[in-house]
C-alpha cells in the first residue's frame, strides 16, 4: 500500500470511529430508563454517512470463469526411440571415423569402420555352410523321391534329412550374425570377403557424445556413440504429491530454460500413476514450440496453467484477513436509531481459493444463499477496521 493510500484510510478510520462514537452518545439511555443496544460479535453497523466516507459499496458473489498457474521444474528429455545408444556387437579396432559431438547424422550414415579378424571368420562359415546347404538340399530332394518309389529306405532319408536341417539351420545362424555385424547376407560372396565393417546410425539427430578414436580397441559392452532425435522433446516435470489433483493431460504449459526470458510451449501427454518416496510424481509433456537452443538435459522452470473453472468469486479487495483467517461481509439489515438510518453487516468466515485478474475464489459455509446475499465488494478493510476498534469508539 503506498503512503497517500495508507494516509488516506487512517483519515477515513478516523472519521468512521468518530462518527460511530457520536452514534454510541446519542443511543445512550435517559435517565435509566433503557439500556443501550449490545451488537452480536460478527456485526458491525454504520450510518450513512459514515458508509459513503468509508467507500462502501455492494454487489452479489460471481461465477467467474479464473485460471491458475502451477510453478513446477524438470528437465527437457527425449523419448527412448528418439535416443539411441550404439555398440560394436563383436567389438574390433576403430579403423576410421571423422565424426565430433554435435555432428548431425542421417538414420543409415556411417559413423566409423571397425576391423576384427572375427569378421572374416564368419562370412566364410556363412560362405561355406551355404554352398554345403545347396548340395544337401538337392540331396534330401533326391533321397525323397526315391523313398516315395520304393527304391530308398526310411533310415537312409531321415539320415539325409536331418543332415539337411542342420545345414539350413546353421546357415540361418550365420546370416543373423552377419545381420548382426552390419553384412547384408545377399551382397556377399566369395570376392567381397572383408575384415571391415561399417557401423550405421540407427537415427536421425545430433551427435551427443563420440567415444572412439582411430586404432582404439572397443568390445561389445562399449559404448561407441549416442545419438539424440531432439525434433520430437518431452519435458519431465517433478510435482509434489498435494498437487496431483490439479494436473490432467491436455492442460498447457509455458516454460524457461536458463532462467531466459523465451517462452516455448508445451502440453501433458502423461501423469505419473506412482508417487516416489519422496512424495513426488512424473509429469510428461510434449514441447510444440522451441527455439534451436532447448535442448535435451537442460533445466526448465515451467508454469502449468490449469483448466478453466467456474468458480463463486468476488474483487480480491472484497477478502480480508486476520488472525489467519479470511472474511468477507454480508448485509444483514437496514434499521433506524435516533432517527438515523443505519445498515449492519455480518461477518462471515470464508476460505480462498485460486486468484486470477482482481478476483479470487472463494469457498463458502454451508448454506450461504449466493443468489439472494448481497455483499460487501469495496471498502472491506474499513469495515474490518471498524470492527476490530468498536471498543474504543467511546467519546
Amino acid at each position: 500500500m503506498t503512503k497517500v493510500s495508507f494516509k488516506l484510510s487512517i483519515i477515513i478510520l478516523s472519521l468512521i470511529i468518530s462518527l460511530n462514537s457520536c452514534t454510541n452518545r446519542d443511543s445512550k439511555p435517559v435517565g435509566g430508563a433503557t439500556e443501550a443496544e449490545v451488537l452480536p460479535e460478527d456485526i458491525v453497523e454504520l450510518r450513512d454517512d459514515q458508509i459513503k466516507l468509508a467507500g462502501v459499496e455492494m454487489g452479489i458473489i460471481e461465477m467467474r470463469t479464473l485460471s491458475n498457474s502451477l510453478k513446477v521444474n524438470g528437465i527437457i528429455t527425449v523419448g527412448p526411440q528418439n535416443l539411441a545408444t550404439v555398440c560394436m556387437p563383436l567389438g574390433g579396432f576403430i579403423k576410421n571415423t571423422t565424426l565430433l559431438p554435435g555432428n548431425r547424422v542421417s538414420k543409415g550414415q556411417t559413423l566409423a569402420t571397425i576391423e576384427n579378424q572375427e569378421f572374416v571368420d564368419i562370412q566364410q562359415s556363412y560362405l561355406e555352410a551355404k554352398n554345403r546347404l545347396f548340395f544337401a538340399e538337392a540331396e534330401f530332394n533326391r533321397h525323397t523321391d526315391l523313398y516315395k518309389n520304393d527304391v530308398y529306405s526310411e533310415s537312409n532319408l531321415q539320415q539325409v534329412t536331418v543332415e539337411y536341417k542342420n545345414l539350413k539351420a546353421l546357415v540361418k545362424s550365420l546370416e543373423q550374425k552377419l545381420i548382426l555385424i552390419g553384412i547384408s547376407p545377399e551382397k556377399l560372396n566369395e570376392e567381397n570377403i572383408s575384415s571391415t565393417v561399417n557401423l550405421v546410425s540407427p537415427i536421425s539427430g545430433f551427435l551427443k557424445e563420440v567415444n572412439v578414436n582411430i586404432g582404439k580397441s572397443v568390445s561389445p559392452n562399449d559404448v561407441l556413440f549416442e545419438i539424440v532425435n531432439n525434433e520430437k522433446l518431452f519435458l519431465e516435470l517433478t510435482l509434489f504429491e498435494k498437487d496431483a489433483y490439479r494436473v490432467v493431460p491436455g492442460q498447457k504449459i509455458r516454460f524457461f530454460v536458463n532462467n531466459g526470458d523465451d517462452v516455448h510451449d508445451a502440453v501433458i501427454t502423461q501423469t505419473g500413476k506412482a508417487v516416489s518416496n519422496d512424495k513426488t510424481l512424473i509429469v510428461y509433456a510434449s514441447v510444440v514450440s522451441a527455439s534451436k537452443n532447448v535442448i535435451p538435459g537442460m533445466y526448465v522452470n515451467a508454469l502449468i496453467e490449469e483448466s478453466d473453472i467456474k468458480v463463486t468469486s468476488l474483487p480480491s479487495d472484497a477478502v480480508v484477513s486476520f488472525d489467519d483467517k479470511n472474511y468477507i461481509f454480508a448485509f444483514e439489515k437496514d434499521k433506524e436509531e435516533a432517527g438515523k438510518a443505519i445498515t449492519e453487516y455480518k461477518i462471515i468466515e470464508v476460505k480462498k481459493g485460486i486468484s486470477s485478474s482482481g478476483y479470487t475464489e472463494i469457498i463458502l459455509p454451508e448454506g450461504f444463499d449466493i443468489n439472494t446475499t448481497k455483499v460487501v465488494i469495496k471498502g472491506a478493510y474499513n469495515l474490518l477496521s471498524a470492527k476490530k476498534n468498536a471498543g474504543e469508539m467511546a467519546c
